[in-house]
């Protein structure tokens, strides 16, 4: 293919070639070409253009295929339009010429064909230039076109747009002729010329002006009639035409200059709207044949016209747009609802025309309302509805009110208004759930009057608009939940007040049941009480109904259909409830068959109709209860259950003679009976049928023919007995009738039964599309009506299976249908096989046996309730029994797979496969491939052929393990010649799918088909018309099949993966360039298929190009522009796969794309402006599929993922432009004024202006979804600049990058759109988007709090923001705002507190908190001042809830202890239910309870608060109970301590059975309430006064310890102990002291001992508190330490090992066990405290010892810190001090100072690296807090004295400054023994050295210090000394302070150390002297030296002070200089 790419045709390379590669060759060398020819320059192209165009034209001669004819003419019209254009006419003339030919073969039409398209090319390229030729040109092709075939007229008609389109203007004076050749085209047999007309008259349109003013009427006919008989693409095309041309003529009312020669007929909007009514009314139809079929009553407008001229009014809106309809929007809505009235009784005259024109109405109603209005014009539009139905009603109610009672009923009025108030309620509901909760400003306006108008209509006398007004409060209900309970009650209120009337009884029972249909979607639900309430006036109801005839049957629908809405509540409400229900069940049916014989003795046709509509409804309650509450389907239910069935079945049996007895008034009740018992059956267990399988079997063959017995009652047929299925089956057959209405069936029978699959190659219909709502009832047939409410009002608490429209039940008559064939497949798989087979022979003959019609309806009914069987035996694992069962099987089946009904094929195909699979036989699959081999060889015909090479596909797709490599040969060559059978399409589309199957199950095996399979595609794609799109899609289907089959391998080099790469590209190419929007999808999924395989061969440029032209192309109005949802979907599954592995680049190229190309290219989304992620979100706001919404997202979100921090402003831009653009204006400008001091205000005008100028903004009133989606987007940009870099969240490292490259991008920068935008969504009426704002701002402000301002040192940045954050919140807690919006406000305001408060104190202190929260300042109050009223009785609600939450918990054992009424919070019935949510926020209560009860210090502020009943507080469900009068008052202190045991108890409960499901903030929560509990004093005496519960309470942390490895829970549990240790020493302290008060006067012997040990000293495990503590202490340091563990060191002694540094986490945790460690002493009696203290003492060193870590600058960790101060706690303890454990704590305090001391010297000799200064301050901290006697010993000090000694000689200056500053301290310890021996010892070698630093003179500052350390303890010495001994130690003293004293010159030149030094020495002098005169005076003398330099220092001092003082401003200390003499006057 190399060979291809050049720019003239490689002719040498192409004639080597065979001839479907010949095909292939010419298309590459033109793709490539047509890039070429752009690509190279003029000179270049002009050099060779007459070689290439005599190329070109030969292969005109060479029959090129469609798609290469169409690339040979635009390569022609480039060349031209690049290249010199002389040689163009004689090119003209030459495709004339070829057209003008008389060979009419069909081998020379491919050249005619491309003839016809290069004229094309060449006009619409060269356009004016060929002004001259063209008339000529246009006549030729016109003459053509008289003789031309089917793809003759396409091609000359889109080559007829091409010539328009070039020529503009120019094109006068042939506008009528190819209008006048259009027109025929427009209702040519073949559809898709019509669509290809209807291209050409849209391009004519533009400038044919007479087409939209004097021929308007003509051209709307024209279309009417193109609608007849039409098709999916001709409908869409075709109204686009209408729609388009009578927007024209609106728009054009003032033509220009040029235009105002010619008279132009003016039209009205109501001429244009009549114009399109006449189509929708009368059809294609003149007036007078109209009239003549009026007078007839026959409907001449079939529903294809009516369906197409539907579209074509969206067409003609959406064309004028949403501006021109807000305008408008009165008379259209008025004359839209005019096309159900009464005005025009043709459109009404059946049920079914009313039905279907309904829905056309609701069609143009969603689409324009829907899809072109924005939030604000949507509310305006559903006043305008609101009035029209406020209309309707007064007309109505002047009629009902009229006093002849006949006129009231016969009249016209009625009805006359029901179909349009119905369809305005549709609407009006669909439009209310839209805008959500935007919508509650509208329905809080009295003065619209929504709710009213909707509830008045509720009463109407017509059924149809009775639902519609249920359905539009359902709506209603689920777009604002909180309207659900409200309108609940007004409607039972209602319904129980106008029980007489029977339109309120059906009315409202309707709307109650909607309501309880709609509480599935409400997150909150209703009060549980109403369903008490309900069932109560179901049974009322039921029991009232016989009391009045005329109310019976109403009465009873209602019963029963409240009782069915009830249960879809589910089991939690049911289960109360469930034996009433089954209790009316049980007495709706008699007892026994003597009963019914009875019943159908007596009675009368209405008894019989009102029997029959209650059964049903009992039946119908029933399926509810099995399909919602299959919980409480026990064993115990069923058996209660099934009673009443057989007599229920019996009763179906009867029907027929009731019918015959009673006449066809019981025809529809009897049909909607047994489609209930079916829909029950179908649902019931199948271990149910056990008990009456044939008696079923009987009931359900009688119904395969469906209701025949009821729609034929003069044949009597007997069904009492069950043996003889014969004789049943044979009436059946006789009975089967060939009503018209069964004839279309199919199209809801069958597609459940087909594979979803399969249903492509049927009509698109059948696939989802815009247009799925109306085009439905095309499916069905004109005879049959589409769903409808009415057909089934108890669908209307069910779920639409579409989503959320309206529920659209079949009629009952087609609905029986589907029943009876789902419960025939059920029934059959369970009876005996004997029966089974005697079915399926009757089966077969009752076919055999019927003609015609007839037999089509039975066959279609048999092989649906075959097909059925079969689905459910294979999916059930079953098998199909004997063989003698295959044989009738097999004839049923293959009868169907040569039906003409396509449908009825594909599901026999299915079947087929079906029964090979359920028979599992290798040699049955064989012998069935078999029988499809010879099928296939021998017909002729097209049906067989179609259906049985599907047939082989089926049978591939469920066993793939027939394809043995022959089987697969034969399989694949038949398929390949059917394939190329060109007389026929169908075989073709068959064949080529069954073909994709077989390569999707073959696999790997298929390798070897590869490449011939490849050929045919590629061969087929390039010759197949392009009028057959259907073939086209099979091949695009196999192609994609062969691409996934390749997969990996794609990837490889080798020559022929590269050649099957370069076809599959091919082939992509071919059906990207096919207009059939379809196998345009295919194209993209076989591409995304090739970039995910081997994406470097996929050229990603022309794929985003491709992807975003046909976005792009559909932006404007993206349900109509591409009306091919499929496509759409295709693209966007393309484009989110791309984007995942490629975003930036796929961004770019379409970026690219949209600068290239062409302005009208991008209309609404302009992709220059806001790029493809702009594009995508304007899409997502305008789409409303699903699945296609989802996908814009999750592409959206991909993209942001991967380019948000690079592109961060565009991004940002992208989120606030869809935010602000339906932001109130004056919401905005608040924002922007309430900005305190903002830099940016330019860009905070920028919002405000780009309001004015619509063209520059990119959004027109986004939906609140869109802006709910863009808010998210704000919240993950913000999280993935979390992982970039840190100057996101850094200002000023943000500024500083930002001002060395402007480019550089930081989210900080941006702050104050953060806030703007979170403020805009947080203030919205859209309660979800209030969410996502709040959300938003929580995030704002979690990540940008502790961000401090550099401006402004000391504050943050956010503090700018607090007005708009307080404005953000303000709205949130007003009354009418829902929970969740304010609970959400709430966590936004805590976190702004808390990340204050941490950030530092508050910011200022408001004294009002009124003023702070308008303010809106962070203080710490703000939110408690809030809500600081209503503490009081919030605190009594916490209360009660954790009563209910501590009841709720209990064990099922202790349920009898419950109160039987409920709780404060939940009734008895409730409770299951109030679990969840009791479990979900029981811990923040807890906390918060405990906090307040912490608050009031336990004190009972309320005078009442003791009395019982306010233990439990009015809530929700004691309101009703009466106080109790009798009850006991509790004294406070009782009621303190039944809190005190409530928190403890939920508490501790929780804690000791963590299940793995507890979440940490609920442990963390419950451990926090805990910790407030006893940080007051009274809870810490209940707990120190209760050892057995602190004991208890410490095992419970020790297990949570144990059991959550999260630091922050230990250490919050380690608080917890320590605060349980507080208390039990507050205990014994105050025991001893109360003792000491009560025996003061006895001796101190006979003092009891308190604390733990008692006199012994023993611990218990398991009751010693102390032992417990130990335990937790050894369990968190072991933990943290395991080398604390002798059993793990394997050693008990002191073991040398290298210390460590623990994580922060760990060092908490160490430090918090050490304090608890300290504080056990002080809990034991003497005796006790020596057992513990051994371990408390190795604990504390051993920790010590292991992390005794050298830091830089003599540091201690912090775990050294904390075991020395638990150190000096222990030493310091009054127990070492106590009479009877002073001599034990002495010895053992010894042995601790000597495992101290020995770790300086290991057991085994090797070195450790420990922390001098950590050892040397424990060794302090034991001389110093401990009695002398420990240290004292001789043995002891000696040892100590040394390590003294040895650390002053280390080097390092850091230690030897610690040195210093611990001898200080002990030289200072007032006790002589102590400190005396040290002073001896260690003085003389201080002074040494610090005369060794005289000596060097100290260089650093560390120098510096050490000296000066030493100075102060010289100096400590002198002062402790006694006198005889001072002399001597200021002798030393002096000469060693004086020798650093500098003379003048000398300081002058010294370095600042020795400056400092000299001042340093001179300052002490001057205090020594006057401290000590004499002996200074002394040493003076005896040294003039000395003297002399001290002299002439303090000289220097005094001349610096002088000069110092007239220089500074202010004088401090005046005196100064005075001192100074005084101090001099001492020598």
């Amino acid at each position: 293919m190399e060979l291809a790419h050049s720019l003239l045709l490689n002719e040498e390379a192409y004639n080597q070639l065979g001839e479907v590669q010949k095909a292939e060759f010419i298309f590459d060398w033109l793709r490539y070409l047509e890039k070429l020819l752009l690509a190279t320059s003029r000179n270049d192209v002009k050099e060779k253009q007459k070689t290439l165009v005599e190329q070109l034209l030969s292969l005109l001669n060479s029959s090129p295929g469609p798609p290469t004819r169409k690339l040979l003419a635009k390569n022609l019209g480039v060349l031209y339009s690049i290249g010199d254009t002389f040689s163009v006419y004689e090119t003209i003339d030459k495709c004339n010429d070829l057209i003008r030919s008389k060979d009419d073969s069909p081998s020379y039409l491919p050249t005619k064909l491309a003839a016809v398209v290069c004229l094309g090319s060449l006009y619409k390229k060269l356009g004016r230039m060929l002004v001259n030729t063209f008339t000529g040109t246009v006549g030729n092709i016109l003459k053509a076109m008289k003789s031309a075939e089917s793809q003759g007229r396409y091609e000359i008609m889109l080559s007829l747009q091409n010539i328009l389109n070039g020529l503009g203007a120019a094109a006068t004076p042939c506008h009528r002729d190819v209008y006048k050749a259009a027109k025929s085209c427009l209702t040519d047999r073949s559809m898709a010329v019509r669509c290809a007309a209807a291209k050409c008259l849209l391009e004519l349109q533009k400038e044919a002006i007479f087409m939209w003013s004097t021929d308007l009427d003509s051209v709307a006919t024209l279309c009417f009639k193109s609608f007849e008989g039409s098709n999916y693409d001709v409908r869409i095309s075709v109204s686009k035409l209408l729609g388009t041309v009578l927007a024209k003529a609106i728009i054009s009312k003032h033509p220009g200059a040029a235009v105002s020669r010619q008279s132009i007929r003016r039209v009205s909007l109501e001429e244009v709207l009549e114009l399109l009514g006449t189509g929708f009314l009368r059809g294609s139809s003149g007036f007078l044949r109209a009239s003549g079929d009026m007078l007839k009553g026959t409907s001449s407008v079939s529903r294809d016209v009516r369906v197409g001229v539907t579209q074509a009014y969206v067409v003609f809106v959406s064309t004028l747009g949403g501006t021109w309809l807000e305008k408008n929007f009165a008379a259209f809505l008025s004359h839209i609802l005019s096309l159900v009235s009464q005005s025009h009784p043709k459109a009404t005259q059946t049920q079914t025309d009313a039905v279907c024109g309904r829905r056309c109405v609701s069609f143009i109603l969603r689409a324009t309302i829907g899809g072109l209005l924005g939030e604000k014009a949507q509310i305006a539009a559903a006043k305008d509805i609101c009035q029209a139905i406020w209309k309707l009603k007064k007309v109505m109610d002047a009629v009902m009110n009229d006093g002849n009672v006949e006129t009231r009923v016969g009249s016209t009025d009625v009805t006359a208004s029901q179909h349009m108030l119905v369809c305005a309620l549709q609407e009006l509901g669909n439009l209310l759930y839209s805008l959500g909760t935007t919508v509650a400003p509208l329905l809080q306006d009295s003065s619209a009057g929504i709710l009213d108008s909707v509830i008045s209509v509720i009463q109407h006398p017509s059924i149809s608009v009775r639902l519609a007004a249920a359905w539009c409060l359902h709506c209603i209900a689920v777009a604002l939940p909180s309207y659900l309970t409200p309108l609940l009650d007004r409607c039972l209120e209602r319904l129980t007040v106008l029980k007489s009337s029977p339109e309120a009884v059906t009315g409202f029972s309707f709307a109650v049941a909607a309501l309880l249909g709609a509480v599935k979607h409400c997150p909150l639900g209703i009060p549980h009480g109403k369903g008490k309430i309900i069932m109560t006036l179901a049974e009322d109801l039921l029991c009232s109904a016989v009391q009045n005839s005329r109310l019976s049957a109403q009465r009873t629908q209602a019963g029963w259909l409240l009782i069915a809405a009830l249960m879809t509540l589910g089991p939690a409400v049911v289960s109360h409830h469930l034996a009433r229900v089954l209790l009316l069940w049980k007495c709706v049916f008699p007892v026994s068959p003597k009963d019914l014989e009875t019943e159908k003795s007596r009675g009368d046709s209405f008894t019989w109709q009102v029997t029959l509509e209650g059964r049903a409804g009992a039946l119908c309650a029933i399926k509810s209860f099995v399909s919602h509450c299959g919980d409480l389907l026990t064993e115990e239910v069923i058996q209660r259950l099934l009673p009443p069935l057989p007599c229920a079945v019996d009763l179906l049996t009867q029907l027929s003679s009731v019918l015959k007895t009673y006449g066809s008034t019981l025809k529809t009740p009897s049909v909607v009976y047994r489609q209930r018992l079916y829909e029950l059956l179908i649902l019931l267990p199948p271990e149910t049928y056990e008990g009456f399988p044939s008696t079923l079997m009987i009931y359900c063959t009688h119904s395969v023919s469906l209701f025949h017995s009821s729609l034929c009652p003069n044949k009597s047929l007997i069904l009492n007995y069950q043996g003889n299925l014969c004789a049943v089956l044979k009436e059946l057959a006789a009975d089967l009738t060939a009503s018209d209405i069964q004839v279309a069936a199919s199209a809801f029978l069958l597609p459940p039964l087909c594979h979803q699959d399969d249903l492509v190659i049927l009509s698109p219909l059948l696939q989802e599309t815009d247009h799925r709502f109306i085009e439905e009832q095309l499916l069905l047939g004109n005879g049959i009506a589409c769903g409808s409410l009415e057909y089934d009002p108890y669908s209307i608490y069910e779920k639409d299976v579409e989503g959320d429209s309206v529920p659209k039940p079949l009629p009952p008559i087609l609905s029986v249908i589907s029943s009876a064939v789902k419960l025939f497949g059920v029934v059959c798989a369970h009876v005996g096989e004997a029966q089974r087979l005697f079915i399926l022979e009757q089966l077969l003959d009752s076919i055999k046996h019927s003609k015609g019609a007839r037999q089509q309806i039975v066959q279609l009914h048999v092989v649906s309730s075959l097909s059925s069987f079969l689905k459910y035996l294979a999916v059930s694992k079953g098998n199909l029994g004997p063989e003698e069962m295959r044989r009738p099987a097999l004839a049923l089946v293959m009868g169907a797979l040569e039906s003409p009904n396509p449908l009825l094929r594909c599901a026999a195909a299915e079947a087929w496969a079906r029964l090979a699979q359920v028979v599992d036989d290798g040699a049955f699959t064989a012998a069935l491939a078999q029988v499809s081999f010879d099928k296939l060889k021998s017909a002729r015909d097209v049906v067989t052929r179609a259906g049985y090479s599907l047939a082989l596909g089926s049978l591939h797709r469920y066993l793939g393990g027939i394809s043995s490599s022959q089987h697969l040969n034969s399989c694949v060559g038949i398929l390949y010649t059917l394939s190329q059978d060109t007389t026929s399409p169908d075989v073709q589309t068959w064949a080529l799918h069954s073909l994709s199957l077989i390569i999707d199950s073959a696999g790997p095996l298929y390798h070897m088909q590869v490449e011939p399979t490849l050929s045919l595609i590629i061969m087929l794609l390039l010759n197949v018309p392009p009028t057959h799109a259907e073939v086209h899609q099979s091949l695009g289907r196999c192609l994609n099949a062969l691409i996934t089959t390749l997969g990996p391998e794609l990837q490889g080099n080798s020559t022929s993966i590269s050649t099957l790469r370069t076809s599959c590209l091919l082939g992509c190419a071919v059906m990207q360039d096919n207009p059939d929007c379809l196998v345009q999808a295919q194209a993209i999924s076989c591409l995304q298929q090739l970039h995910m395989f081997a994406p470097r061969h996929v050229n990603l440029s022309n794929l985003v190009s491709c992807l975003c032209e046909i976005l792009l192309d559909n932006s404007v109005l993206v349900n109509l522009c591409s009306p091919y949802l499929l496509l759409r979907r295709a693209v966007l599954a393309c484009l989110r796969q791309l984007v995942q592995r490629e975003a930036a680049e796929v961004s770019e190229h379409a970026v690219m794309l949209a600068k290239d190309s062409r302005e009208e290219l991008t209309p609404d989304a302009n992709i220059r402006e806001v790029g493809l992620e702009g594009a995508l979100l304007t899409l997502l706001d305008k789409e409303t599929d699903q699945k296609l919404c989802h996908d814009i997202k999750e592409t959206l979100n991909h993209m942001l993922t991967s380019m948000a921090v690079d592109k961060l402003s565009f991004w940002l831009k992208l989120c606030k432009d869809v935010l602000a653009a339906s932001a109130d204006f004056t919401t905005v400008t608040c924002v922007d004024t309430m900005q305190e001091e903002e830099g940016d205000k330019g860009d905070d005008a920028s919002v405000l202006t780009t309001r004015n100028d619509d063209k520059s903004y990119p959004y027109t009133n986004p939906r609140w979804a869109t802006r709910v989606f863009a808010a998210e987007c704000v919240c993950r940009i913000i999280n993935q600049c979390e992982n970039a870099h840190s100057a996101h969240f850094d200002i000023a490292l943000a500024q500083e990058m930002k001002k060395r490259d402007s480019r550089n991008d930081f989210l900080v920068l941006h702050l104050a759109d953060l806030i703007r935008m979170a403020f805009m969504a947080a203030t919205d009426h859209s309660d979800q988007l209030r969410l996502s704002g709040l959300e938003t701002l929580l995030v704002v402000i979690r990540r940008f709090a502790a961000i401090p301002e550099p401006e402004f040192p000391g504050h943050v940045i956010l503090e700018q923001y607090q007005a708009n954050v307080g404005a953000a919140l303000r709205p949130a807690f007003t009354s009418e705002t829902p929970p969740d919006v304010t609970a959400k406000a709430c966590q936004v305001y805590i976190i702004a507190v808390e990340r204050h408060k941490s950030h530092r104190q508050p910011l200022k202190t408001t004294t009002c908190s009124e003023e702070s929260v308008r303010n809106g300042s962070y203080s710490s109050d703000g939110l408690l001042d809030l809500v600081h009223t209503d503490l009081g009785t919030l605190s009594r609600l916490w209360l009660a809830a954790l009563q209910d939450f501590a009841l709720l918990t209990l064990p099922s054992e202790f349920a009898s202890q419950l109160p039987v009424e409920g709780g404060a919070f939940y009734t008895a019935e409730t409770s299951e239910n109030a679990k969840l949510h009791y479990y979900s926020s029981w811990a923040l209560i807890l906390h918060a309870t405990a906090l307040w009860l912490t608050t009031t210090g336990f004190v009972v502020a309320d005078p009442d608060e003791g009395a019982s009943h306010l233990s439990r507080p009015v809530t929700p469900t004691s309101m009703c109970q009466g106080s109790s009068s009798g009850a006991t008052v509790k004294s406070p202190e009782d009621v303190c301590t039944d809190r005190f045991h409530l928190i403890l108890g939920i508490s501790v409960e929780f804690l000791c059975s963590l299940r793995s499901d507890a979440t940490m903030e609920s442990i963390t929560a419950c451990l926090h309430a805990l910790q407030a509990l006893l940080d007051v004093p009274w809870p810490r005496s209940k707990i120190g006064s209760d050892q057995d519960l602190g004991i208890e309470l410490l095992n419970v942390l020790h297990r949570v310890i144990l059991t959550r490895e999260s630091p922050s829970i230990q250490l919050a549990s380690l608080e917890v102990v320590r605060q349980i240790i507080c208390a039990a020493q507050e205990h014994v302290k105050e025991k001893r002291r109360s003792a000491e008060v009560d025996d003061g006067a006895a001796e101190k012997e006979t003092l009891p001992e308190f604390g733990e040990g008692k006199d012994t000293g023993g611990l218990v495990p398991g009751k010693s508190l102390v032992f417990a503590t130990l335990e937790l202490c050894v369990c968190i340091l072991v933990r943290q330490l395991p080398e604390l563990n002798p059993k793990l060191t394997g050693s008990p002694g002191v073991k040398a090992t290298k210390p460590q540094v623990l994580s922060e986490d760990g060092s908490r945790l160490v430090s918090a066990a050490l304090v608890i460690l300290s504080e056990l002493p002080a809990v034991c009696s003497p005796e006790g405290s020596i057992s513990i203290l051994p371990t408390i003492l190795y604990l504390t060193i051993g920790v010590l010892r292991e992390t005794a870590v050298k830091l830089p600058g003599g540091q201690l960790s912090s775990t050294v810190a904390a075991s020395l101060q638990a150190l000096k706690g222990i030493l310091s303890s009054p127990m070492a001090r106590a009479e009877k454990s002073h001599t034990a704590w002495t010895d053992l305090l010894r042995s601790a100072l000597t495992t101290i001391l020995d770790c300086w010297d290991p057991v085994d000799g090797t070195h450790q690296e420990l922390d001098e200064i950590s050892l040397l301050t424990a060794v302090t901290v034991f001389i110093l807090s401990t009695s002398p006697e420990v240290t004292t010993i001789p043995c002891l000090q000696k040892r100590c004295i040394e390590k003294f000694k040895a650390t002053l000689e280390i080097k390092d200056p850091v230690v030897q400054i610690k040195t210093y500053q611990l001898l200080l301290s002990i030289f200072q310890y007032p006790n002589p023994a102590v400190s005396y021996p040290y002073i001896y010892s260690l003085v003389s070698s201080i002074v040494e050295k610090l005369q060794e630093i005289d000596k060097r003179k100290p260089e650093d500052t560390t120098e510096l210090q050490i000296f000066q350390e030493g100075i102060k303890v010289l100096e400590a010495l002198v002062a402790i000394a006694e006198e005889q001994h001072r002399s001597q130690l200021v002798a030393c003293l002096l000469p060693i302070l004086i020798s650093f004293l500098l003379d003048d010159n000398a300081l002058g030149s010294a370095t600042s150390v020795m400056k400092n030094l000299h001042d340093f020495a001179l300052q002490n002098l001057m205090q020594i002297g006057p401290q000590y005169s004499s002996v200074f005076k002394n040493v003076m003398a005896s040294s003039p030296a000395l003297k002399a330099r001290l002299e002439a220092a303090i000289r220097g001092n005094q001349e610096n002070v002088q000069v110092k003082i007239p220089t500074s401003k202010h004088t401090k200390n005046p005196g100064k200089n005075v001192s100074i003499q005084l101090k001099t006057n001492f020598l």
